[in-house]
């Protein structure tokens, strides 16, 4: 196998094409995601996590920066997520996520891998797991180390 260099395995940047950027901004904010002086109100919206930068920007900008058609409504097959280091923290996560609009597709349950993990989905309908993993250790950063 061949392995390409010039990609480096980093995630930096992660864009959510959203149907109004306000009520996404709402949104995020109120789930104590930390919004950067960065963003240009009503345009783009950029927060502060723990690891890639969480960006929101309009559905249609999105699609013509990309080249691409833009689609009707959240195409689903992708899960942002988010590790917490007990149950109780997830169920308050969804709890409060449910608290600030998000429906809850999937309330938590055990998993059969030994975790413990639900989703919301955001006022677009985008996907993020709320997760707690045993065998993956939070670091400082509240990141998870794999094995």
């Amino acid at each position: 196998m061949v392995t390409l260099m010039a990609i480096p395995a980093a995630i930096s940047l992660v864009t959510l094409g959203v149907r109004d950027v306000r009520t996404s901004t709402r949104f995020y904010s109120t789930l104590g995601f930390e919004l950067s002086s960065a963003s240009v109100e009503g345009e783009v919206s950029f927060f502060r996590t723990a690891g890639a930068i969480l960006a929101v920007w309009g559905r249609a900008e999105l699609a013509a920066d990309a080249n691409q058609p833009e689609p009707a409504a959240n195409p689903g097959g992708t899960a942002l997520a988010i590790n917490l280091d007990s149950r109780a923290a997830v169920d308050a996560a969804l709890a409060d996520a449910a608290a600030a609009g998000a429906s809850i597709p999937k309330p938590a349950t055990a998993t059969e891998w030994g975790g413990y993990s639900g989703y919301f989905a955001d006022p677009d309908g985008h996907l993020w797991e709320v997760a707690h993993n045993p065998f993956w250790p939070l670091d400082a950063r509240g990141l998870p180390q794999l094995p």
